[in-house]
């Protein structure tokens, strides 16, 4: 069982499942959780990120793709706890967020932490996770041009 945790109008929860996973959304804005249910035809819990009600150890994987960079720092250790507890033991988080020199506010338009290397895996670590691997995106690109840092984690038993 796979959480796409801020699955939007849930173009991820379809290809999710097209190949073949069972996979819950997640999301916010109930504009987009409609839409996600529509497309994908999955189950999509409309909840807001810093009020989550989550099963615990239910989920092999949580995939938060431009996600996560919107719960503020102060919030986040929490947040990311509750994300392990809904994994089951060995269970893998998956994040994608634009990266930066942890600058923290409004961004056009829309709040965002822009986490660097080091301080994000500060965060992880300190809330029980293991890196498996990290790389920059936009692949193929000098690292100025790679804005965001996408990062493995397993869950620490």
């Amino acid at each position: 069982m796979l959480l796409d945790f801020g699955c939007g109008p849930g173009r991820d929860l379809k290809t999710f499942t097209e190949l073949g996973h069972c996979a819950i959304g997640l999301e916010g804005a109930g504009r987009f959780v409609s839409m996600a249910r529509a497309d994908s035809d999955c189950e999509v819990w409309q909840q807001n990120f810093l009020e989550l009600d989550l099963p615990a150890g239910y989920f092999d994987g949580v995939y938060a793709n431009a996600s996560l960079f919107h719960v503020p720092a102060c919030e986040l250790p929490r947040v990311l706890l509750e994300l392990r507890a809904t994994l089951k033991p060995d269970g893998i988080l998956f994040s994608s967020n634009p990266r930066g020199n942890n600058e923290e506010g409004m961004h056009n338009g829309r709040y965002g932490v822009f986490h660097d290397l080091a301080g994000w895996r500060r965060y992880m670590t300190a809330a029980g996770f293991v890196e498996l691997h990290h790389y920059y995106r936009p692949a193929g690109k000098p690292r100025d041009q790679q804005p965001w840092l996408a990062s493995v984690w397993q869950k620490a038993c």
